[in-house]
Parts: C-alpha cells; structure tokens; sequence
C-alpha cells in the first residue's frame, strides 16, 4: 500500500504477528490496530505478489475500497495486480490483514484466477462463512486469539480443495525464491513440460503468466529495497533489470509512482515489521525444493 493522500500516523498503529509455531505454508498474517481516533485517510493499494484478504474487524463505517467502477466496504479480497485500488478510513479501528501466495489460494478462496486484478468483498466468496469468520475473529480477546482462529479456518479450507497441480506450484516457488530472476522456458525444462502447458496451466490456475509473476516478484523487491534507503542505481542492479530507467518504467507499471516516490511510502515503512520475510536484508527460504517428477 502507498499513502498518496493524508499520510496515516504510523506511530499510533500497533502491529501483531502470529508466532512461528502457528503458521501455514504460503501464508502470512498481520494485525493492526489504530491505538487513538485519527483523521481520514487515503491509502493507495499497489501490485504485491499475493492474493490478500483484508478482513474488516473495525467498529462503525469501517474501511472503505475504490476502483474504477466498483466500491466495497468491509472485508474484502484484493487480487494480483489490482490496479488502481484505494482504501480510505478513520478513527479507531482493527483489521486482519492475511496474504495468500497464488499457490494457496485457489484453495482457501475457491477460485484464485477470478481475483485476478479486481477487488471483492469477501462475503461475495465466502457467503455466510465470511460472517461468521469475523464474528469469531470480533469476539477474541486477544490477537493470538485471532490468529489461532485464522489459521483453524484457513487450514480447513486447505485440507478440502485437491491442490493445483505440483508443477504449477514449483514454478511459484522457484520464481519467488529467485526474486524474479529466473527464465521460463528453464523452469518448464526442469518440470517436463513445454513452455506452452506450463504458461497456459500457470495462468489458468494463479491468473497470471509466469513471466508476468517473475515482474510482480521482482518489482516487489526492488519496492523493498528503495524503501530501506538503497538508491534507484544500486537497486537495478541488485534486482535484475537492464539499467535504472527499466527499473523506472517498471515501477511506474506496477505502482503509478516514481522509484522516489516508492521509497517514500509509509506503508512499505513497516513491511519489516508486519511482514518480515519481506525485508531486503534477509534471504528467500528456499525449504528444500522439489522437481516435480516429469508428466
């Protein structure tokens, strides 16, 4: 998220994360709770290599979601690439924030590739079961509570659905370990299948090419590294690209922002802390992969 309108003061924000113990694979959770009434924010919502549920648990009007022709209030699901998505909100309030990798989330959600570049409320996938989601979450008393009940929900929605196929999630994994720097047609070699299967089963199942993916991850990166204070120069060249005006062009795609401006962004201020994997300091967990045996 990147703060183009009244910057919201993070210093009153408390940030929650579950402990390692309660964690799920391919997912990750954050709580955040506004400590004191604040005025009107305005919050744009740019490109993360997930497919995130913002589960709503603020008392009154709560957080508001706008897209050229759509406006959601509450609990949402924001797919990959949402495009222009702002979020707009005030006084005290809670919220779950759950980021799911696309290998997941056609799982937890039912059908990942619908979500793909477009917002929706999370009573729209979940029904009944959205309400009652967060009128569990509502009545915990603390964010352990929450969390414990988040991953219960979660794994039982992942414990229902057959996975996508192991190809396709290998081909995930292996983009986002590499931080986007990895060649298609070498991860189709790996897997056994044409180029072709691989692009037309990746996009069928997540809602995104390969190669767009590989872009998502590595500009995900780059938004990282401008945020702890690298400069556009030293983050080409850590990130991949060709040179600083291709790290300019792809910022400019994905975030509508200058790679100054990126690095300005309060949001991507407290990523260390609400989403540790995320920081640019630390190394992907690469978890022992597994090639798929060939089909």
């Amino acid at each position: 998220m990147l703060s183009t309108g009244t910057q919201p003061d993070w210093a009153s924000v408390k940030v929650a994360v579950p402990r390692l113990s309660g964690r799920l694979p391919g997912i990750s959770m954050a709580g955040f709770r506004q400590r004191a009434p604040a005025p009107l924010v305005d919050i744009a919502m740019v490109a993360h290599p997930s497919v995130t549920l913002l589960i709503d648990l603020s008392e009154g009007e709560g957080l508001v979601y706008d897209t050229p022709g759509r406006h959601e209030r509450g609990s949402v699901v924001i797919g990959l690439l949402p495009g222009d998505l702002r979020a707009t909100g005030q006084g005290v309030g809670e919220c779950l924030q759950i980021r799911l990798e696309p290998a997941v989330a056609a799982a937890v959600l039912g059908a990942s590739t619908e979500f793909s570049g477009t917002v929706v409320s999370l009573d729209d996938v979940w029904g009944h079961d959205a309400v009652r989601a967060e009128r569990r979450l509502r009545a915990a008393t603390s964010w352990d509570e929450r969390f414990t009940i988040a991953v219960e929900i979660l794994g039982r929605r992942l414990g229902a659905r057959p996975p996508i196929d192991p190809e396709v999630a290998y081909t995930w994994r292996r983009t986002l370990t590499s931080r986007g720097r990895v060649r298609v047609d070498g991860l189709a070699d790996e897997v056994g299948w044409s180029r072709k299967r691989l692009w037309s089963r990746f996009r069928s199942q997540l809602g995104i090419t390969p190669k767009r993916a590989a872009q998502l991850v590595r500009f995900d990166h780059a938004a990282h590294l401008l945020a702890a204070g690298h400069s556009p120069a030293s983050v080409a060249i850590e990130s991949g690209y060709v040179d600083q005006s291709h790290l300019h062009r792809e910022v400019r795609a994905f975030a509508g922002l200058t790679p100054t401006a990126v690095a300005a962004a309060p949001w991507l201020a407290i990523d260390d802390v609400a989403w540790p994997a995320s920081s640019p300091t630390r190394s992907p967990v690469t978890c022992g992969e597994h090639i798929p045996e060939h089909r």
